[in-house]
């Protein structure tokens, strides 16, 4: 019998030892991955670039005429794993929430099909496929990282045309401690961009908050439409980052988009700062303009890495829409919809949420199994904010199929998922 203060500290332990590596940055060929410079942190920075698949005018006249990118034809890498689907809980038509009953027998209905004979986990291999390019890649030996000078990265005219139209330029850190998640890039915020860029519709000309941002790579997505994105997390290192990708990628946003502003945001602290002498703090002009017209709320899971290992999504806040990202860890679970509770109630107008997570499978030494307790925990969270009445404010939650055109290169899996939250007034 294992006492249960041992068995915490034996699970912290291995929390703190764990290094991730985003499946984001596992799927870029060597060639692509240029080491730039070390952070403040001493920590190896790369700069990678990510193709869009569209067509730049097209997407243009589409935009403006108000249309949806149905036209847009993307080959969809989607691996069909049906039996982690509903180990986890998602019926087939990946829809409905779970019920009481379901999220307490779940994670072990179908267990058994994902083991050896020995009783043991079997992961299955996703085959490596990239729909960027049908060539064949050169093989992943040994990296031997090329420093360059800020700036001195040489390319044709051609190879510079294209970088300029089609290319998003993301300075990220690679194999992190699980606290350092948010300075890679995952799979949910691409997932997040692929909705934003085709339904930039419904971002247009409006005001977004983003939490969690990371990298930073959902709000420069978005700054292609909107006219202001709030783009925070916590850290000055990682802020410095986010703030050097803004301006990496300038060149997205300069014709007809809006401007990103990179702002510390704590979920764990009621207000925000405005200590002019820390960086990233707000003005009260910025707060009241936050406030006063924000319409969109999202997320990615950048920061869900910090308590599963594994990583998940992006955030962002705006008054039409919010996008989240899911996290594995309860209390970053639950300090992220009190943020949200705390944030609708002070928005003058209505606010869309979205919220974009991966589910996951996890041995756990607590219950010696494989569960998915993390995603338990945020479903019942957002059933509870939709049951919510406190005579103010109203949530209704529902599901978005992940159907639409992809717009930039990974793997789009099953186990990812998007939400939408509408949250208004009490009328």
């Amino acid at each position: 019998m294992v006492d249960p203060e041992e068995e915490e500290v034996m699970e912290e332990i291995t929390f703190k030892s764990d290094t991730v590596l985003s499946d984001v940055h596992l799927n870029v060929p060597n060639r692509r991955h240029l080491m730039v410079r070390l952070n403040a942190v001493g920590q190896p920075v790369f700069l990678s670039q990510f193709k869009l698949l569209w067509n730049k005018d097209s997407w243009k006249d589409n935009q403006v005429k108000g249309k949806k990118q149905k036209d847009i034809q993307i080959e969809n890498t989607v691996h069909d794993d049906r039996s982690i689907q509903e180990s986890c809980g998602k019926n087939s038509s990946g829809t409905d929430f779970l019920n009481e009953n379901e999220i307490q027998t779940c994670p072990c209905t179908r267990i058994e099909a994902l083991l050896d004979n020995d009783g043991d986990l079997e992961v299955v291999r996703r085959p490596r496929v990239f729909t960027e390019t049908k060539q064949k890649e050169p093989s992943r030996n040994k990296v031997h990282p090329k420093i360059l000078t800020q700036g001195a990265e040489h390319f044709s005219e051609e190879e510079q045309e294209n970088i300029y139209h089609n290319m998003v330029k993301i300075e990220h850190t690679m194999a992190t401690p699980l606290e350092d998640v948010g300075k890679q890039v995952w799979r949910g915020a691409f997932l997040l961009a692929d909705y934003i860029l085709f339904q930039c519709d419904l971002f247009k000309s409006c005001t977004v908050l983003e939490l969690g941002a990371g990298t930073g790579i959902a709000s420069i997505i978005t700054a292609m439409v909107a006219e202001t994105v709030y783009c925070t997390d916590v850290g000055e290192d990682l802020l410095t980052m986010c703030e050097r990708n803004v301006a990496l990628n300038r060149n997205l946003t300069a014709t007809e988009g809006g401007t990103v502003k990179v702002k510390e945001l704590d979920w764990l602290k009621d207000d925000l700062c405005t200590d002019p002498q820390v960086p990233f703090s707000w003005s009260e002009e910025e707060i009241s303009d936050l406030y006063a017209h924000t319409t969109i709320i999202m997320a990615a899971d950048e920061v869900l890495q910090e308590a599963f290992g594994d990583p998940g999504t992006l955030l962002m806040i705006c008054a039409d829409l919010l996008d989240l990202v899911f996290f594995y860890d309860d209390d970053l679970t639950d300090a992220l919809f009190k943020t949200l509770y705390r944030l609708t109630h002070n928005l003058k107008n209505a606010c869309t949420v979205y919220l974009s997570i991966e589910k996951r499978l996890n041995f756990t030494l607590r219950h010696l199994d494989i569960t998915c307790e993390a995603y338990n925990h945020f479903r019942f969270s957002l059933n509870d904010l939709q049951k919510l009445r406190d005579g103010k404010m109203k949530f209704i939650v529902e599901p978005i199929e992940a159907t639409f055109p992809q717009f930039l290169v990974y793997e789009r899996i099953e186990q990812l998922e998007l939400w939408k939250i509408v949250a208004a007034p009490v009328s």
